[in-house]
């Protein structure tokens, strides 16, 4: 039997991700686990960023920020840089995380990350704790580890991608099945 819980936001697991934003010379990590896919075509995703965060006007001014996926081995780092702010602490020296520079934006993508995600704010969404980075996907960088060289394929499952779900992280488990498995042809 089900019973009435008090309304609130009960999605998970999610990704936890640490967000690039600003430029090279004056740059800044969050950590968000609100985030997702939007569309694919084109490719859009989102971060939902409350106001009074030190990245917030980083991210308004120059309209930019890199989503940046975060592994087990990352765990440290992404949950410190979610609890300790920006205005008082260089993130990047205290992480010991490696800005690398964008590619197609001017926010630093994270060396460490098996997945940097470059994207353009398109729209700001306010919804009231949070306001909604709506964002074109302007490129993908893919660690060259993580890559099947005979298909050309990203292999996730092999980073050991890390999660959040309800105040705790996890690393992504195993896997239990590809899409369409349940219905494909023996």
């Amino acid at each position: 039997m089900k019973v009435s819980w008090k309304p609130g936001t009960m999605i998970y697991p999610l990704p936890a991700v640490l967000v690039s934003c600003g430029t090279m010379e004056h740059s800044n990590i969050l950590t968000v686990a609100w985030t997702g896919t939007l569309c694919t075509n084109p490719p859009m995703c989102y971060i939902s960023v409350r106001p009074e965060r030190h990245s917030y006007p980083l991210i308004r001014e120059n309209m930019e920020f890199t989503i940046n996926l975060t592994t087990s081995s990352m765990a440290r780092a992404t949950d410190w840089a979610g609890v300790r702010s920006g205005a008082d602490y260089d993130k990047w020296e205290e992480t010991g995380l490696t800005p690398e520079p964008g590619v197609k934006v001017s926010c630093p993508s994270i060396a460490e990350s098996p997945l940097s995600i470059e994207c353009r704010v398109k729209e700001v969404v306010h919804l009231g704790s949070h306001d909604m980075f709506v964002a074109d996907v302007v490129n993908v960088l893919a660690d060259e580890k993580f890559m099947d060289p005979s298909t050309g394929a990203f292999d996730l499952a092999a980073a050991g991608l890390l999660n959040y779900s309800h105040g705790q992280y996890f690393e992504q488990g195993a896997p239990i099945g590809r899409f369409g498995w349940s219905v494909k042809k023996k």
